[in-house]
């Protein structure tokens, strides 16, 4: 078993500035933290044959895939994130998990999400899905 299997893998969007910029903070500031990969350079039909996450997945929200392939998405997979890191931030993502905080923390998800252009580091491009960024690369040529 290579140490990549043995890590968690969080996918994220690799065109989004924000979501970039999320994972670098926490490569930077969590130590012990997952491998993490942009949906844009993985095999999605192996990931979807290993742990059935599609391109929508990755497309609507972070997937993080535990070491055991269980998929967290979305708000579940940032919490897994931080329980991963150990120490305070395990305290922090337990927090997340308590069921009337991990409601507020999907709504928050969702708005980030949602609302990820107009974020710090975000670009117009974070709105966009993969298809319409195809489209309006090939007309700005």
């Amino acid at each position: 078993m290579t140490s990549e299997e043995t890590m968690p893998v969080l996918i994220y969007d690799g065109d989004c500035a924000f979501c970039s910029s999320s994972v670098r903070f926490i490569q930077k500031r969590i130590r012990r933290h997952p491998r993490c990969e942009p949906w844009q350079w993985l095999d999605l039909d192996l990931c979807f044959a290993r742990y059935g996450v599609t391109r929508d997945d990755c497309e609507k929200s972070v997937q993080f895939v535990d070491i055991d392939g269980t998929v967290y998405a979305a708000e579940r997979g940032v919490a897994r994130v931080l329980l991963f890191g150990g120490k305070g931030w395990a305290v922090l993502g337990r927090v997340l998990l308590v069921p009337g905080v991990r409601h507020l923390a999907g709504i928050v998800y969702r708005w980030v999400a949602n609302n990820r252009h107009r974020m710090p580091g975000g670009t117009p491009q974070c709105s966009m899905s993969s298809e319409q960024r195809a489209g309006s690369s090939k007309g700005s040529t």
